[in-house]
């Protein structure tokens, strides 16, 4: 008999570690690689407010690896955490801090006048999340070790010597391969994280060492002059149109810092961060920014006499070729969730935009020069604009982007539910005629494109417009584009990036995503971008056939196989015949989907302006820099 009473004996209590491990992804997003890196962030952020606080002067990461999977440790020489006995809970608070969920120096603002970490729960997730961690504290010249274990204590808290004059608090952790999917760090993501820090905190050194590498390879990391450095690293070589502005202003405890500076470019560039830490999504903080800026320059458009032709500016005008980095620091933010990605306090709008508007508009009145420049673009801008709508216009009349034909070369499928529905973009013919043969038609699209797709970040919106590949996408997804734009009409809820697992693959898969990124972000913002992640390897012995996605994969094949194993290595989707496609890339069953997040797409961006841009230089030293990260390249 089936016992249907709910009582309290259906109550299921957890500890608040245990509630960690039960539902990681409310704590640091998912138990993928983002969330493996997220807790290195979140022990990184903790000496970085040391830092911001004025203690740290150098923190050091290190990564190392045991037992296939990394480890990492971070140190500083700020003041250590305490290590005395919290006399309510008689425990020292160290113990504390990483067994106990919304504990910490963060909750008032007498320890840190500002920080990253404010919700008390990053420490302890990082070890709930860990197969061990580590803490070495040293303080009042001594050294005190103690380890931890999924959340709960291992050792007890020892003194293990003196310490000297030394100072600072040292982290190692494990992530738990029993939560995580993920088993290594991404060293080119972590590599920009540094950076930023390293600019928004000038004076402070970061060392990262990476052990997995033989030899062991070391970098450092040091800004002297801050923002005016991040932003000419932003620029590298493209042209610039004005000298950087920056405006720096502290109202009450706040402190507010933007440096901006417009090039020649047709898109617009912004890194914003609260307490020293990157809102890929903005915020309040940018959208004050963003109204201030329109408001100066409207205003000043008005009193240095209107455009001839009788164009009105608008916000986009005013952002295009620029870029910006806004840098806050605050008491008490409001992030949208435990990663941060999204600023939400309402007041801090109305008080950038108040601040900006005033420090910006006294710049144009005292600088004419510079403001003629800015004038210049913005006005070049709204006839680019104008121009822009007159092509998008024509383009409807044509039916090319709106109305109920479809690309010819679309290869629809027959459900109607976008919430069941999924598309391929694939890569040329070859890889087409494999994906149409192996898809599921009920449900799963195939949409082709030609070699390359336009290079956004160097075209005109004209060009884009005019641009057969991108015209094709946006009929298909249903979406329409810029002011017509709208997410809930995408006809499918998973639009899924499928390129071979080449060079050229991954330079078409990082174009589709910066045009993504530029023009149709909210479909970023909902989760429906994927990618696609065909397998590398097809080893075989006799009539076992195994698929590997990974070189670390295939060895763990080859070794079942007692090495002797054939292994044929899939350069291409065309390489293989639609039911090896269906069994390995697109049945839901078996396939690998990476989920693109607006962190992953920023970065591709980045990426992709370094290794496509002007710059030789800064292309040259990200190539040394990650020559050894290369695991194929086709010649």
């Amino acid at each position: 008999m089936v016992d249907n009473e709910y009582s309290a004996k259906d109550i299921v209590v957890l500890s608040g570690t245990q509630g960690v491990r039960k539902r990681p992804a409310m704590y640091i997003g998912s138990t993928a690689s983002p969330g493996f890196i997220h807790l290195l962030y979140e022990v990184l952020d903790n000496a970085v407010d040391e830092a911001i606080a004025g203690y740290a002067k150098n923190i050091i990461v290190t990564l190392t690896r045991e037992d296939d999977v990394d480890v990492a440790e971070v140190s500083d020489d700020g003041r250590g955490i305490p290590i005395d006995v919290i006399p309510k809970v008689g425990k020292p608070a160290l113990e504390v801090i990483l067994t106990s969920l919304h504990s910490g120096a963060k909750f008032d603002n007498n320890v840190y006048k500002v920080s990253g970490g404010l919700h008390g729960v990053g420490l302890t997730v990082v070890n709930s999340l860990s197969e061990y961690t580590e803490v070495t504290v040293r303080k009042n010249g001594n050294t005190y070790r103690q380890r931890f274990s999924r959340g709960t204590v291992l050792t007890p808290l020892e003194q293990t010597g003196p310490s000297g004059e030394l100072s600072g608090t040292a982290i190692k952790f494990k992530p738990d391969k029993e939560i995580f999917s993920a088993k290594s760090f991404d060293t080119i993501e972590l590599t920009e994280r540094i950076k930023d820090l390293s600019y928004l905190n000038p004076g402070l050194r970061i060392k990262l060492i990476d052990e997995r590498e033989k030899p062991p390879k070391e970098t450092e990391y040091y800004s002297k002059n801050g923002l005016t450095d991040f932003i000419a690293h932003i620029k590298g070589t493209r042209q610039e149109i004005t000298k950087p502005i920056y405006v720096g202003k502290e109202i009450g405890s706040l402190k507010l810092e933007i440096v901006m500076q417009y090039v020649n470019s047709y898109t617009e560039d912004v890194l914003s961060f609260v307490n020293k830490i990157k809102t890929p999504q903005g915020g309040t903080h940018v959208t004050g920014f963003r109204g201030a800026l329109t408001r100066a320059i409207t205003t000043y458009s008005q009193k240095n006499g209107k455009k001839k032709n009788g164009i009105s500016i608008e916000g986009d005008d005013t952002r295009e070729g620029l870029i910006v980095i806004i840098s806050l620091l605050m008491q008490n933010p409001e992030f949208e969730g435990q990663t941060k990605e999204k600023l939400g306090n309402n007041s801090i709008k109305s008080t950038v935009e108040n601040t900006f508007y005033s420090e910006f508009s006294r710049y144009l009145e005292e600088n004419p020069s510079e403001a003629s420049k800015i004038m210049e673009k913005v006005y070049a801008a709204a006839d680019a604009r104008e121009s822009a709508r007159r092509a998008r216009e024509l383009a409807r009349k044509k039916g090319l982007f709106e109305g109920a034909i479809l690309p010819g070369k679309l290869a629809d499928c027959t459900e109607t539910d976008p919430s069941k529905c999924e598309i391929f973009i694939v890569e040329g013919e070859s890889a087409a005629g494999s994906s149409k043969e192996a898809r599921d038609r009920f449900y799963q699209a195939i949409l082709p494109l030609r070699g390359k797709v336009l290079n956004v970040e160097k075209a005109s919106e004209e060009k884009i417009f005019a641009n057969a590949e991108l015209h094709t996408m946006v009929t298909a997804f249903g979406t329409g584009i810029k002011e017509s734009f709208n997410a809930d009409g995408a006809r499918y809820r998973k639009i899924i990036l499928l390129t071979d697992a080449d060079v050229d693959g991954s330079h078409i898969r990082t174009l589709l995503l910066t045009f993504l990124y530029r023009y149709m972000k909210p479909l970023i913002e909902r989760g429906y971008i994927f990618i696609g992640q065909p397998p590398l390897y097809k080893a075989s012995k006799g009539k076992d056939v195994k698929y590997a996605y990974s070189d670390q994969q295939l060895a763990e094949i080859l070794k079942g196989f007692d090495g002797k194993g054939t292994v044929q290595r899939y350069k291409g989707l065309g390489e293989m015949n639609p039911e090896q496609l269906w069994e390995t890339t697109m049945d839901p069953k078996n396939r690998v989907l990476k989920r693109i997040t607006i962190g992953d797409a920023e970065l591709a961006n980045t990426m992709f302006t370094i290794l496509m841009g002007l710059d030789v230089e800064q292309r040259r030293h990200f190539l040394e820099e990650h020559a050894n990260e290369v695991k194929f390249l086709d010649v």
